[in-house]
C-alpha cells in the first residue's frame, strides 16, 4: 500500500490541480468566470448570488497572467497555501492576478469561481497533454496516477457502494417524508400537584387530595417563503382548576390548567407573514394568546410550560382581556422602538345578535415597547374589551371573584393601562415586573353606568443556569387583581391579598425537566379572614 506522506515530486497532476483549488480558495483564474443564465425556478438566494457573481465578473475582468508567483505583491512564501499556488502559476498557467498585481487571498471564493477556476486549470491540462509537453506533464505523474488507481481500487469500490447505499436511502425518505415545508414539534407535561390550608375561601374544606395530570401539544409549524409562519396547534389536557369547589379562589390557578375531557381539539391556528423588514402581520383563528405579540417582558418565566408555575406569575393580566380570532401588526420603529396593535373577537364566527366579529364580545391592544439596550426595556401597554353577559371575565381569570366581575354577570365596557419592565443585571440575573390599573364600566343592568378601578402589580427574580446550564430559578411577588374602588360597594375588595411564588427548574437534558415549585396565597380573595393558602406543585416537561 501507498504510504500517504511522500516526497512533492510523487504527488501526481490532479492531486496538484484539486489540492492547490482547495488550499487556495481565493484565486482569480485565467480565464473569465462565465455568465449565469438561472431557470424561472431559481430561489432568491440563487438570483442574489448569481447577480453577484455577475457583478464582480463585469467589475474585475481584467485579470492579468503572471509567470510567477513573486509577480503577486501580496503573496509571501511563509503563506500556507504558497507551494499550492506557486505549482498552478508556474507548472501549468492557470493562476491569473487582478490588474494592481494582487492576487487577494482572503477574499470569499464563490462555488462558480471555484467551477471556473477548476476548467480552465483541466483545460490547461488537456493541451499540455495534447502538445505533448514532457516537461509540464510526466509519465511519472501519469503512472502514479494508475498505480494509485490500482492500491486504492478496493476502498474506491466500498466508497462507491456506501454512496449508492446512501443515495437509495435518501430516495425513501423524501419520498416517505412527511412534508417537504412542515416541521412538527411537541410538548407534554406531567404535574403532580396538591393545595394545603385550613379551609376554602369563604369557608368550607380544601379539596386536598393529590392530583396527577397531563398536558400534550403538538405544533404543526409550517413555512413557504421562509419568513412566514403557518401554525395548527392541537392539545389535550385533563389539569384540574385549583379553584372555585377546590380552593374557593381562581388565585391559586396554574399557569397550564384547563380540562377537555380527554378530548383533542385544535388550540392554536394563526398565519403569520411579514411585509417588508419591519412589519409582521397575524391572522389569527383561534387561540394564540397576546403576550406572543405583544411581548410582556417576563422573559425567563412567561411559558406554562418552563416557566411560571401559576397562572397569575406569568405576565400582565392584560394580555388575557384581548383573546379571539383577529388580526394583529408588529410594527418595528427603528432600532429601540416596537409598536404593537391586536383587534379579537371571542365569538367572532357566531353571526347572532350581539356576537361576531364586532358586535359582540370584542376587544384592542396597543403595546409601545423601549429597548435601549440589550440589558433594559420598557414598555406601555393599553386594552380595550367589551363582555357581554355570563362572558364578563376582566382579568382574565385571576384576582378576586369582584376583580373578575365587577358589577356580576352585565355587559361590561373595561380600559385597561399597563407598563412592563425587565433588566438583566447580569447572565445570572434578571429582574422584572408590571403594574396595570382597570377601570370598568356597567353598560346594562339596574347599575348601567357604574364604575369600578381594579389594581394589580408583579415583581419577577428570574436566575438562569442556576447550578447549571440550563437551570432556572424564580421567584414571585405580587397582588392579584383587586377591585380598589367600586360604585357597588358591596363589589369592593376591603383587604389585600400578596402572591409568593417559588420555582426551581432542574434541566435533566435539552428535552426533559423537572420543576418543583410552592404557590403562598395570603388573605386569599382579597379578606384577611380567609385561612393562607398553598399550592405544592413537580411539573415535568418533556420537549420534542
Amino acid at each position: 500500500m501507498i504510504q500517504f506522506l511522500r516526497p512533492l515530486s510523487y504527488l501526481s497532476l490532479s492531486s496538484v490541480v484539486f489540492s492547490a483549488i482547495l488550499l487556495a480558495p481565493n484565486a482569480t483564474f485565467a480565464t473569465e468566470p462565465p455568465r449565469l443564465e438561472l431557470s424561472p425556478s431559481a430561489s432568491d438566494s440563487d438570483v442574489s448570488q448569481a447577480t453577484s457573481v455577475s457583478q464582480q465578473s463585469e467589475s474585475e475582468s481584467e485579470v492579468s497572467q503572471v509567470t510567477s508567483v513573486s509577480q503577486l505583491s501580496d503573496v509571501r512564501p511563509t503563506d500556507w497555501a504558497f507551494q499550492a499556488l506557486q505549482s498552478l502559476v508556474e507548472r501549468y498557467g492557470c493562476i491569473a492576478g487582478y490588474p494592481d498585481r494582487t492576487y487577494r487571498g482572503n477574499r470569499a471564493l464563490t462555488r462558480y469561481e471555484f467551477a471556473a477556476g477548476l476548467n480552465a486549470c483541466l483545460d490547461r491540462v488537456n493541451e499540455l497533454i495534447a502538445a505533448s509537453t514532457a516537461d509540464l506533464v510526466k509519465k511519472e505523474d501519469l503512472a502514479t496516477l494508475q498505480k494509485l488507481q490500482e492500491e486504492f481500487a478496493s476502498e474506491l469500490a466500498t466508497l462507491r457502494g456506501r454512496v449508492d447505499a446512501l443515495e437509495a436511502r435518501t430516495t425513501t425518505l423524501e419520498r416517505q417524508q412527511f412534508s417537504t415545508t412542515t416541521r412538527l414539534r411537541g410538548e407534554t407535561i406531567f404535574s403532580v400537584a396538591n393545595v394545603f390550608g385550613d379551609e376554602r375561601a369563604g369557608g368550607g374544606d380544601l379539596q386536598d387530595n393529590a392530583t396527577l395530570s397531563y398536558r400534550v401539544r403538538l405544533n404543526f409549524e409550517s413555512s413557504f417563503t421562509g419568513k412566514d409562519l403557518l401554525r395548527i396547534r392541537l392539545q389535550g389536557r385533563n389539569v384540574p382548576s385549583l379553584s372555585g369547589a377546590v380552593t374557593g379562589t381562581s388565585m391559586t390557578r396554574l399557569s397550564y390548567d384547563g380540562n377537555e375531557g380527554g378530548q383533542v381539539g385544535i388550540d392554536d391556528l394563526f398565519y403569520r407573514f411579514p411585509l417588508g423588514d419591519n412589519t409582521r402581520v397575524w391572522l389569527i383563528a383561534n387561540g394564540y394568546g397576546s403576550e406572543n405579540i405583544a411581548n410582556p417582558l417576563n422573559p425567563f418565566l412567561q411559558s406554562g410550560g418552563s416557566g411560571a408555575l401559576s397562572r397569575f406569575g406569568r405576565y400582565s393580566p392584560l394580555y388575557r382581556t384581548v383573546e379571539g380570532p383577529g388580526v394583529a401588526v408588529e410594527q418595528k420603529l427603528g432600532d429601540a422602538l416596537t409598536l404593537s396593535l391586536a383587534y379579537r373577537a371571542r365569538n367572532a364566527s357566531d353571526p347572532a345578535e350581539k356576537a361576531g366579529l364586532f358586535d359582540g364580545n370584542h376587544s384592542a391592544l396597543a403595546q409601545l415597547l423601549f429597548s435601549p439596550s440589550q440589558n433594559l426595556s420598557l414598555g406601555l401597554t393599553y386594552t380595550r374589551a367589551y363582555y357581554t353577559g355570563t362572558a364578563v371575565n376582566a382579568t382574565g381569570g385571576t384576582g378576586s371573584a369582584f376583580a373578575q366581575r365587577p358589577f356580576g354577570t352585565v355587559a361590561t365596557l373595561t380600559n385597561s393601562y399597563g407598563a412592563i419592565a425587565s433588566f438583566r443585571v447580569s447572565p445570572q440575573f434578571n429582574i422584572s415586573g408590571w403594574a396595570g390599573l382597570t377601570n370598568a364600566e356597567a353598560k346594562a343592568g339596574a347599575n348601567q353606568g357604574a364604575n369600578a378601578d381594579i389594581f394589580n402589580w408583579s415583581v419577577a427574580l428570574a436566575f438562569p443556569d442556576l447550578g447549571k446550564k440550563g437551570n432556572l430559578g424564580g421567584i414571585i411577588v405580587g397582588m392579584p387583581p383587586k377591585a380598589t374602588s367600586n360604585d357597588i360597594a358591596a363589589r369592593e375588595d376591603s383587604d389585600t391579598s400578596l402572591h409568593i411564588e417559588a420555582l426551581y427548574r432542574y434541566q435533566l437534558n435539552n428535552k426533559v425537566s423537572i420543576t418543583p415549585g410552592v404557590i403562598v396565597i395570603l388573605n386569599p380573595e382579597h379578606n384577611r379572614a380567609n385561612d393562607t393558602q398553598f399550592v405544592g406543585v413537580v411539573r415535568t416537561t418533556f420537549a420534542f
